[in-house]
C-alpha cells in the first residue's frame, strides 16, 4: 500500500502516527547471543500466580511437577534442571542456594515486566554458575508503572490469590511502587483417593517496596528494592493435623515454613557527552531461612548472602568495538541441619565466598556478522582459583536467516539437599560417598556447553513464518550425580566416575496466519545419559521425545478498548525412565518408564476497557492424572515409602478465574 502526499498549501501535516504490534514471545535477531524475550503480554496468557508457571507458553522451558507433596514447579532448559540455570533479577543472581527448590514461587507474576531466556553459555558478566543457560526477569518500572493495578484470582483447587501495585510519582526524578502480594489455598484435595493432598495448604505474603531515580539530563539512572516474603506450607495425608500428629505415626506429615527478607540497589551513570560509556554498580543482601520437616525427617537451612558487581562499558575506536569489564564478589553463609526426630542432626554449615574480574568484548558490524568473547578468573575458599571462558557468535548469511553458535564453561557447587529436597518425602537414606572434597565432601561440577541456532524468516501465504532449528550438548567434567537406580531404599550422592552428558534438539515453526491469529509449534529431542555406579542410564524422569503448540488469537480492539483473547497451549510428553523399583515387592514397585501423555490448557479473556478486564482458563484440560503418584501411601513410615517418583500431573481438571483492573 502506497501513500502519495503533496504540497498544498491549505493543509498542514501535524504529526504521522505509525504502530507496531510487537511480539509476545520475540527472539532477539541482532544480538550474538541466543535469547528469547518473553514480554507483559506472554505472561498474562497463563494464570502465572509466580514466574515458575509463566512458562507453559515457552517452547524451550520445560516445566515439570518436582514431587507429590509440595506442588512446586521445576523448570528444565536443554534438559537439565535449574539448579544448571542462573537465574537472575535485574541481572543479579537471585534464585540460587537455599531458594533453589522454591524460589521461582516466591516471584509473583504480576511484578514482572519481562523474562529473558538465554540458551546455552550466557555472557561471563553475571557470574560462572550458568552451564544450560540464563533467565533474566525485569521487574516493573515505577517511573512507567500505572497508579494502582489489581489482579484477583481463585480456582478449583481452592487457590486464591490477591496482587495489588500503588504507584506514586513524586517529581520527574523519583518515583516509587508498593508491591502487595498475598496467595492461600484453603481446602483439601485429593482427586486421586490415595490418602494424601494433591497440593499443600499454605498461605504466602508478599511485599516489596520499589525505588527509581532518573536524571537522563545528568546521566544518572537508579533502583532500589526492599523486600519480605512469608510462606507457609503444609503436605503430607489428608488427615494430618500438625498441633496433633507432628512428629508421631498417627499421620503422615510435612511443614515447610520459609521468610525471606533481601533489599538491592542498582546505580548507572552514563556520560552525556559519550553515551556510549557508562559505568554501574549493583548490590544486594539476603536473608533466607526455612524451617522444615518431613516425617520425622528435619530440613533446616539459613542463609545470609551479600553480592556486588562493579561494571564499566565502554567502545574501542568505534560503536561496532565495545567491550565491559569489571569486578564482582560474592558472600554466602549457611547455616544448614539434616536430621531425624529425636535422633539429632548433621550440621552441614559452611561460608562461602568469591571474588572474581571479567572482560568481555562485543563486535557488531550491525548487518552480518557479531561476536562476543568473555572471559572471567575467579577465586573461590572452596573451589579455588579457576577461569571461564565463554564466546557467542551471529552470522547473517542472507536475508532473513541468522547461524548462531555459543561455547562456554561453568562452574559451581551443588547444594544436594537444597536442590533435591524432593528426596525428603521418602524412607530412602542419603547417602554421600565422600571423596574428600570441599562441597559436603565432593568435588565441584564443571561442565561445557556447545551450541547451534539457525533461524529463518520468510514469508508464507503473504504472512510472517519463521524456522528455528537448535541443538545444544552440554558434558561435564565433573558432575555430583544423584544416583536413584542402586536401589530404591537409598538415594546416593557421589562424584562422576564416567561420562555425563545431555543433548537437546529443537525444531520450532511459528506462523501468523493473520494480524492476530499465531500459531507456534516445537519438537524436543532429548539425550541424556550418565554413568552411575550401576551402569549407563538416560536421566529420570526426563521425557526423550515432547511435542509442543500454542495457538493465540485476538479480536481486533473495538470501541472503548473491548477485545478477546484466547489461548490454548497442547504438550505431549513422550515415556520417562523411571527411578528403580525392581527390588520392591510387586506391589511397590512402578516399572521402568512412565507412560506418554498429554496436557492441555486454554484462557479467554474479555478486556472491557483500557482499565479493566476478566479472564477464565483450565489447566489439564484432557484431565490426565499420574496413576501412582506415591509408592507406599499405605504405608507411608514404611520402607517403600517414596513420594519423589512424580512424571505427570496429581490433580485433574483445574479451572480458575480471576480480573485484572487498572488506574491509569
Amino acid at each position: 500500500m502506497t501513500h502519495k502526499l503533496t504540497p498544498d498549501g491549505n493543509n498542514v501535516l501535524d504529526a504521522v502516527n505509525l504502530e507496531v504490534k510487537r511480539k509476545t514471545l520475540e527472539r532477539k535477531k541482532s544480538t550474538a547471543l541466543n535469547t528469547t524475550n518473553m514480554g507483559h503480554g506472554e505472561l498474562l496468557k497463563a494464570a502465572c500466580c509466580n514466574i515458575a508457571e509463566s512458562f507453559e507458553t515457552n517452547p524451550s522451558i520445560d516445566v515439570n511437577f518436582s514431587d507429590a507433596l509440595t506442588g512446586s514447579r521445576q523448570i528444565k532448559m536443554l534438559g537439565l534442571t535449574s539448579p544448571y540455570l542462573l537465574i537472575a533479577e535485574e541481572n543479579i543472581p537471585a534464585v540460587r542456594g537455599a531458594s533453589q527448590a522454591f524460589g521461582l514461587s516466591f516471584i509473583p507474576g504480576t511484578w514482572v515486566e519481562s523474562i529473558q531466556i538465554t540458551k546455552g553459555a550466557g555472557p561471563v558478566i553475571n557470574g560462572y554458575e550458568s552451564i544450560s543457560g540464563q533467565i533474566n526477569y525485569e521487574l516493573l518500572k515505577p517511573a512507567n508503572d500505572d497508579p494502582f493495578f489489581l489482579n484477583a484470582y481463585g480456582s478449583t483447587d481452592s487457590r486464591f490469590e490477591v496482587n495489588t501495585h500503588f504507584n506514586k510519582k513524586f517529581s520527574d526524578k523519583w518515583s516509587s511502587t508498593l508491591f502487595v502480594h498475598g496467595n492461600a489455598r484453603v481446602g483439601k484435595n485429593d482427586m486421586n483417593d490415595d490418602g494424601f493432598l494433591d497440593n499443600p495448604l499454605g498461605k504466602q505474603i508478599n511485599i516489596m517496596n520499589r525505588w527509581q531515580y532518573n536524571d537522563l539530563e545528568k546521566g544518572w539512572v537508579s533502583f532500589m528494592n526492599v523486600r519480605y516474603m512469608r510462606d507457609e506450607k503444609q503436605a503430607g495425608e489428608v488427615d494430618f493435623d500438625p498441633d496433633r500428629d507432628k512428629f508421631t505415626t498417627n499421620h503422615w506429615g510435612s511443614e515447610i515454613n520459609t521468610d525471606k527478607l533481601d533489599a538491592s540497589a542498582k546505580l548507572g551513570y552514563v556520560w552525556p557527552d559519550m553515551p556510549w560509556q557508562s559505568v554501574g554498580v549493583q548490590a544486594a543482601v539476603n536473608w533466607h531461612n526455612q524451617e522444615s520437616y518431613f516425617g520425622f525427617r528435619t530440613y533446616d537451612i539459613e542463609q545470609k548472602s551479600a553480592y556486588s558487581n562493579l561494571i564499566f562499558s565502554s567502545i574501542i575506536n568505534n560503536s561496532m568495538n565495545k567491550f565491559s569489564t569489571g569486578l564482582n564478589f560474592t558472600y554466602d553463609n549457611y547455616g544448614e541441619f539434616v536430621g531425624m526426630h529425636d535422633m539429632g542432626t548433621t550440621d552441614y554449615s559452611r561460608i562461602d565466598n568469591s571474588v572474581g574480574a571479567f572482560f568481555e568484548y562485543t563486535h557488531d558490524n550491525n548487518t552480518d556478522l557479531s561476536y562476543v568473547i568473555g572471559g572471567r578468573v575467579d577465586y573461590h575458599n572452596r573451589l579455588g582459583a579457576f577461569f571461564t571462558p565463554r564466546a557467542h557468535l551471529r552470522y547473517n548469511p542472507w536475508e532473513g536467516g541468522t547461524f548462531r553458535a555459543s561455547a562456554g564453561r561453568g562452574k559451581r557447587a551443588a547444594n544436594i539437599f537444597a536442590e533435591n529436597q524432593s528426596l525428603f518425602g521418602s524412607s530412602r537414606d542419603l547417602m554421600i560417598m565422600n571423596a574428600g572434597g570441599k562441597v559436603y565432601g565432593l568435588d565441584p561440577e564443571i561442565a561445557w556447553n556447545y551450541g547451534v541456532s539457525f533461524v529463518q524468516s520468510f514469508p508464507l501465504f503473504n504472512k510472517n513464518a519463521e524456522f528455528v532449528v537448535d541443538f545444544y550438548r552440554t558434558d561435564f567434567q565433573n558432575q555430583v550425580v544423584v544416583d536413584l537406580y542402586a536401589s530404591p531404599q537409598q538415594a546416593h550422592f557421589y562424584n562422576l566416575d564416567g561420562r555425563s552428558y545431555a543433548n537437546s534438539l529443537q525444531v520450532e515453526f511459528n506462523l501468523e496466519l493473520t494480524h492476530h491469529f499465531n500459531i507456534r509449534t516445537a519438537y524436543k529431542y532429548y539425550d541424556i545419559k550418565t554413568d552411575y555406579m550401576t551402569g549407563t542410564f538416560e536421566r529420570p524422569l526426563q521425557a526423550k521425545n515432547r511435542f509442543f503448540t500454542n495457538i493465540a488469537y485476538e479480536t481486533h480492539v473495538g470501541d472503548g478498548g473491548k477485545q478477546w483473547k484466547f489461548d490454548f497451549t497442547y504438550n505431549w510428553m513422550g515415556k520417562q525412565r523411571l527411578p528403580y523399583t525392581g527390588s520392591n515387592p510387586a506391589e511397590y514397585q512402578m516399572g521402568d518408564y512412565s507412560p506418554s501423555f498429554s496436557l492441555m490448557n486454554a484462557q479467554v479473556t474479555r478486556t472491557f476497557s483500557s482499565v479493566f478486564e476478566a479472564y477464565v482458563g483450565a489447566e489439564n484440560l484432557g484431565n490426565y492424572q499420574q496413576k501412582r503418584a506415591i509408592v507406599g501411601n499405605d504405608d507411608p513410615f514404611g520402607p517403600y515409602f517414596d513420594t519423589s517418583i512424580i512424571y505427570g500431573p496429581i490433580f485433574g481438571q483445574m479451572y480458575y478465574a480471576g480480573i485484572r483492573f487498572k488506574i491509569k
